[in-house]
């Protein structure tokens, strides 16, 4: 992705007296989705993907609604004041709502895999709108967590710190793959081993590289 470069190298992944947990974002790594192209489009402007993830991440209209603290339509109205979208809250919420999508092509088949050797569980961003969605897929993971029933959120190192204590495991037990790099550089600050990626294909290289999966 433009403006952002992840450094982080690869090695198999330990085995030990419990499972590895695989710990994975949703959307933009296993569930397709338009957030960020579907804002570039609205705000008018062409920002690098890093500036804009950066701002989505930094807004409190986004925060308090990933966080289950204010409804759709306040969080409708509250982001579209803070972003002056030439749009009325309610089509802004109706475009809002589409903006994820499906699973990728293969990654239904993928959790079910890996679930064979491993733990395998999911911890998103994600709202009261766009959570239930997803619900079948989220019925395939062994533990699927959500920043707004978490009350915790990425990129702040609580929400990193919750999920553990969820799963009862030490950070260096958990293998995390998110797209947005604050995000991973906040798992690893914690003590996870945790990857960039951006792209299904690329989340795909980097669990073959780390001989979690083979095609």
């Amino acid at each position: 992705m433009t403006g952002e470069h992840d450094p982080q190298t690869t090695a198999p992944l330990r085995r030990g007296a419990r499972r590895d947990v695989l710990l994975f974002d949703l959307g933009g790594v296993l569930v397709d989705n338009d957030v960020f192209d579907s804002l570039r489009a609205l705000v008018g402007a062409d920002p690098d993907d890093r500036t804009l993830r950066d701002r989505w991440l930094r807004s409190p209209a986004v925060r308090s609604f990933e966080l289950g603290e204010i409804t759709p339509d306040e969080f409708a109205a509250r982001f579209v004041e803070e972003w002056r979208l030439a749009l009325a809250p309610g089509e802004f919420l109706e475009a809002f709502a589409a903006w994820v999508k499906q699973p990728y092509p293969g990654a239904e088949a993928l959790v079910t895999g890996l679930r064979r050797d491993h733990r395998v569980c999911c911890f998103s961003n994600s709202n009261v709108v766009h959570w239930p969605r997803a619900a079948g897929f989220l019925a395939l993971f062994d533990a699927a967590y959500s920043s707004h029933l978490l009350g915790q959120i990425k990129p702040d190192a609580a929400a990193f710190v919750a999920v553990l204590r969820e799963l009862d495991v030490a950070a260096g037990a958990v293998c995390f793959f998110d797209d947005t790099l604050a995000n991973v550089v906040a798992a690893r600050a914690v003590g996870m081993d945790a990857f960039h990626v951006t792209s299904f294909d690329d989340l795909l290289r980097r669990l073959e590289s780390l001989k979690a999966w083979s095609r």
